[in-house]
């Protein structure tokens, strides 16, 4: 099985937990729908309205992620690459969205307070090394090619937003926000529900999770998915108003001489992150899709010795890191809300 198959079979088997695991209470099953948005597998589960209520309201969010996708894409026809186009040919971009405009500034600032680490602007890396493709090939990009970008520095901070008009001096800024819209999409579904009355939903895209309300008389209970087998390493209650996000290497890569090379770019080096399987994160209150989204991808990129650092500067206390070897450790205030799964690998508590 290719890598391209083996994602999209794992991002599979994790929408199939979440299921099967609401298929086991006792309450009746929620509505459900499925689609195919943002290059991975989504899923929408309402509870506890009629079916008549739920299907209008399931096919809103479904619109609105269809909406995003041609908003925000990366390297197909979008508002986002005609703004790349201007940067990439020193021109200010014609006017956009206020909508996007506002995204890029909130990605701005995080980036800032990820010391980097979460940097949108490195497109071109990204897609040097295949990755701005629904397939991609096993092939490492000339060396010379990457290093020329890392210098180039691109950075969020080179952008210049006007009066709704986006600039960069730094004509090596590219902007993919793939580490962002998905999160910024599970805000969007959660208003669009409970604008028509929806209180209790569970929304899933690829991995990354916001909650409404509950599962009738408990919590929503989510599977994480295990970053070298299928089905779920771990499971946990998901309260009114939490999300999860992970980044995992497992997801979009490719393999060439026994390596594993994803589609985590480190933007200090312009190499594929190698330090980590997985990293999943918690959080809960205001903007917790966009929190959940963003915050994963530093504390994955920072590696081994430096994530809870980073998870602290994030001001994320909940989170559990898969390293290379596959060793997991997850900080206290998670691990005694997580189910461990993996008998083989046991789960290092850390403060």
């Amino acid at each position: 099985m290719n890598a391209a198959r083996w994602w999209r079979f794992l991002v599979t088997c994790h929408l199939s937990l979440v299921t099967a695991l609401l298929a086991g209470c006792a309450e009746p099953p929620p509505y459900r729908q499925q689609a195919y948005v943002f290059g991975t597998l989504v899923e929408v589960s309402v509870y506890g309205v009629p079916e008549d209520r739920a299907r209008p309201a399931v096919a809103a969010v479904l619109a609105e992620f269809d909406r995003l996708h041609r908003l925000l894409h990366a390297w197909e026809a979008s508002e986002l690459q005609r703004i790349n186009a201007a940067i990439a040919a020193g021109r200010t971009s014609e006017p956009a969205p206020p909508e996007v405009t506002a995204l890029l500034a909130d990605a701005a600032a995080w980036s800032a307070h990820s010391d980097g680490l979460f940097n949108p602007a490195i497109g071109n890396l990204v897609g040097l090394w295949g990755f701005h493709s629904d397939t991609f090939a096993a092939r490492l990009p000339d060396p010379a090619e990457v290093e020329r970008l890392v210098r180039a520095n691109p950075r969020m901070a080179d952008l210049r937003i006007e009066n709704d008009r986006v600039a960069s001096a730094n004509p090596a800024v590219r902007l993919d926000l793939g580490g962002y819209a998905k999160g910024y999409a599970l805000e969007r579904a959660a208003a669009l529900l409970q604008a028509r009355g929806v209180q209790n939903a569970l929304v899933n895209i690829g991995g990354n999770i916001i909650a409404l309300g509950r599962h009738g008389d408990r919590p929503w209970r989510v599977g994480i998915q295990h970053p070298r087998q299928p089905g779920a390493i771990a499971t946990l209650e998901l309260h009114d108003g939490e999300a999860i996000g992970t980044s995992g290497d497992y997801q979009r890569y490719f393999e060439l001489d026994g390596r594993r090379y994803c589609h985590l770019v480190d933007p200090r080096t312009g190499w594929p992150v190698q330090g980590a399987q997985a990293v999943t994160v918690l959080v809960r209150g205001g903007h917790a899709g966009t929190r959940s989204d963003v915050t994963s991808k530093p504390i994955f990129i920072a590696g081994p010795a430096q994530w809870r650092r980073m998870a602290a500067r994030m001001g994320v206390a909940e989170v559990l890191y898969i390293d290379a070897d596959g060793h997991a450790s997850a900080t206290r205030t998670l691990a005694d809300r997580l189910e461990w799964l993996d008998k083989t690998a046991p789960l290092a508590v850390v403060e």
